[in-house]
């Protein structure tokens, strides 16, 4: 899920303008869409476990990437399997509408999904599902079903993902082992969006609180970064044992409520750096295959990759994988003209 951070003030409201005002930018039909995002996890990952060899990268969504063609018969693409250790998917047993969540993913949905999540399962990769679902028995139903996948699952109760769902009480699958590696976990956290959280140490405090093996929160806190001692303290369960920890980050698109964001883009934005996604003011298209993203992302001292690794997070667990889907639709349209 893309995350967005409405308590972060946004650079375009204090300019008053919008890069929708610029002029339609020129997408390319000649670029490889789905092998450009491979290649950026694949580099993504080549990067941080140069730096450290047991970081763990997990892509969101996008998970047609498995194959070579993006198609359910298409070759496994063990290029891009191995260079990860897990895929994550949303939304396989339990989906979520404008209605809220406890919504039934529709049966053909989450037998093709399966498809491709157990494909790379094949290769060992380990799976991670967040379903949405508030009540009880959707709850249990999501759990057995994941269980049932030999998937690691959360039901998420928000769709915002701000907060920790009272039920179950204790996670799924809740045990008393040490956490080191991604296959050893039975249970995860996604809590992303700290809105309901007035501090750092606060929201620290409450997921220490919890016997997750893994818990998947924002590298920043108010766009501040978690210091050593939060870090080690997240590390921990409630039962004194290791456990994981990763963090979020948006691959495929600019969010201008982050640290890299600059006051003269609205005005005179990268070459790489094109419209606002629907319905998700804070949230914009890239260019992913170009430089001059790639260089915010990973590669350097001051890349956000580089920031995670250094801050002592286990993981990274990148979204916007799939916006690859969009680039292909505007290509499919202007090649049909």
């Amino acid at each position: 899920m893309r995350l967005t951070l409405p308590f972060l003030f946004s650079p375009l409201l204090l300019l008053g303008c919008s890069l929708d005002d610029l002029p339609e930018l020129v997408i390319p039909v000649n670029v490889d869409y789905d092998q450009e995002m491979r290649e950026l996890v694949e580099n993504i990952s080549s990067y941080t476990k140069g730096i450290n060899r047991d970081f763990i990268v997990v892509p969101q969504n996008g998970i047609e990437l498995v194959t070579t063609t993006t198609t359910i018969t298409g070759s496994v693409d063990e290029g891009y399997l191995n260079a990860i250790d897990g895929i994550a998917q949303e939304a396989v047993f339990f989906e979520f509408s404008r209605v809220g969540v406890d919504q039934p993913t529709r049966t053909s949905e989450s037998r093709r999904l399966q498809t491709y999540l157990d494909l790379a399962k094949d290769n060992n990769n380990v799976i991670l599902v967040t379903d949405f679902a508030q009540i009880e028995k959707n709850i249990e139903d999501s759990y057995d079903a994941n269980q049932d996948a030999d998937y690691i699952s959360f039901a998420a109760d928000q769709v915002t993902l701000n907060n920790i769902p009272p039920y179950p009480l204790d996670p799924f699958n809740v045990n008393s082992r040490e956490i080191d590696r991604l296959d050893a976990a039975r249970n995860f956290l996604s809590l992303t969006n700290t809105s309901l959280y007035s501090t750092p140490q606060e929201f620290v405090d409450a997921l220490s609180e919890t016997d997750f093996d893994l818990l998947i929160i924002d590298f920043f806190f108010n766009g501040e970064p978690y210091t050593e001692e939060q870090i080690d303290q997240l590390k921990v369960k409630r039962n004194g044992n290791r456990r994981l920890l990763m963090a979020y980050i948006n691959i495929g698109e600019a969010q201008d409520n982050r640290y890299y964001w600059q006051p003269s883009w609205p005005t005179n934005p990268p070459s790489w750096l094109l419209e606002a996604v629907p319905g998700e003011p804070d949230n914009y298209y890239v260019e992913y295959w170009k430089e001059g993203w790639q260089d915010i992302i990973y590669g350097t001292n001051d890349s956000y990759i580089y920031r995670i690794v250094n801050a002592g997070f286990d993981g990274a667990y990148m979204d916007s994988i799939d916006v690859f889907e969009y680039f292909d639709s505007l290509s499919t349209v202007e090649e049909g003209r």
